[in-house]
């Protein structure tokens, strides 16, 4: 591993304070942005009142707004982005390949499948949930890219395009039964949904969301020297005395399930879980102890200001906040591929 100044303890906790401090105030600022006059200190009094420290003489209106409209939305963009970007981290190394995340390998396809499945078709009768169904479309069609990949002889690269193939097949199948079994008008929400769309945040959502996320990535940081192991491939982890198979199921299964958890709330976001883990491991180097907590809180800043971008620059028309992070996420895939290409 190589050696960088975040190999002290006490900088690094330093500086991923500085980055929660950041994110809260991302938070404070861009819930403020928009039609209804507020500031930052309004915002703040209306947190600190709900939560029962004191009282403030903000009008009803305006705590209404940020308690139930802006706020749920904005944590819901950070943990989509902390949630995702983990996601990507996790993946790309496990898979030894930085172009591995959620998107690029089907996985966030699949679970729109799921979810449009239940959703839309009425699959389990009531019985099944949005996420459940997200979640058994992620594992079958991140299954269905392993043994695609498996059968071609393996590889990362064969990973990526066996991933390129399932998100082209998945993809088919939701606009087939959008298509074919929704009416206009649901036919319109599906297809904003799957864009990747935070309009419909709740705090149900924030906290299943929250929850899922914040479980996977202790999780994670429980395996981060059996995923620095993983760096050196599995012949050389299992030297190492990790147990490979056990525990490429397990974080593999965690990717599965924070993924289908946010897309069942926020659609199919491509990119965040690409780039965002490059970004953080050019700031704090490959070490996972600091890389999976440093890639988490870039991933929710980035997500918070995406969000904004979304909602306000083509006002009162909204942008999905999937479009917006592949109009970032695509020039940053050229420039990784042209990186690997001049790194050989």
């Amino acid at each position: 591993m190589v050696a960088t100044r975040f190999d002290s303890r006490p900088l690094l906790g330093a500086c991923l304070l500085g980055g929660l401090a950041v994110l809260a105030a991302s938070i404070a600022v861009v819930i403020t942005i928009g039609p209804a006059s507020l500031s930052v200190g309004d915002v703040y009094a209306v947190v600190f009142e709900r939560l029962g420290f004191g009282a403030t003489d903000i009008s009803r209106i305006k705590e209404g707004i940020v308690w139930e409209l802006r706020l749920p939305r904005t944590l819901l963009a950070a943990v989509c982005g902390a949630g995702l970007a983990l996601c990507g981290a996790i993946m790309q190394s496990l898979l030894r390949n930085p172009l591995a995340d959620p998107f690029v390998l089907g996985i966030s396809s699949g679970a729109s499948t799921g979810a449009v499945l239940v959703a839309v078709l009425g699959l389990g009768a009531g019985a099944v949930s949005l996420s459940a169904g997200a979640f058994a479309g992620a594992v079958i069609s991140f299954a269905l890219v392993m043994l695609l990949a498996a059968g071609a002889g393996g590889g990362t690269s064969r990973v990526v395009l066996a991933g390129v193939a399932g998100t082209q097949l998945f993809s088919a199948l939701t606009s087939f039964i959008v298509i074919s079994s929704a009416d206009a008008e649901q036919t319109r929400g599906v297809l904003f949904w799957l864009l990747g769309s935070l309009s419909g945040a709740d705090w149900a959502d924030v906290t299943l969301c929250g929850a899922v996320t914040l479980v996977g990535l202790l999780v994670c940081l429980t395996q981060s020297s059996a995923l620095d192991a993983f760096t050196f491939g599995n012949s050389a982890a299992a030297a190492l005395g990790v147990s490979v198979r056990w525990i490429r199921i397990l974080l593999l299964t965690i990717t599965a399930l924070v993924t289908a958890a946010l897309v069942s709330a926020a659609g199919a976001i491509g990119f965040v879980g690409l780039v965002l883990p490059h970004a953080a491991r050019f700031l704090v180097g490959p070490r996972h102890s600091r890389l999976l907590p440093t890639t988490a809180v870039v991933g929710a800043v980035f997500m918070v200001w995406v969000d904004a971008i979304a909602r306000t620059v083509f006002a009162p028309q909204e942008v999905p906040v999937g479009v917006v992070t592949a109009l970032i996420g695509v020039p940053a895939f050229a420039v990784i591929l042209f990186r690997m290409r001049t790194s050989r």
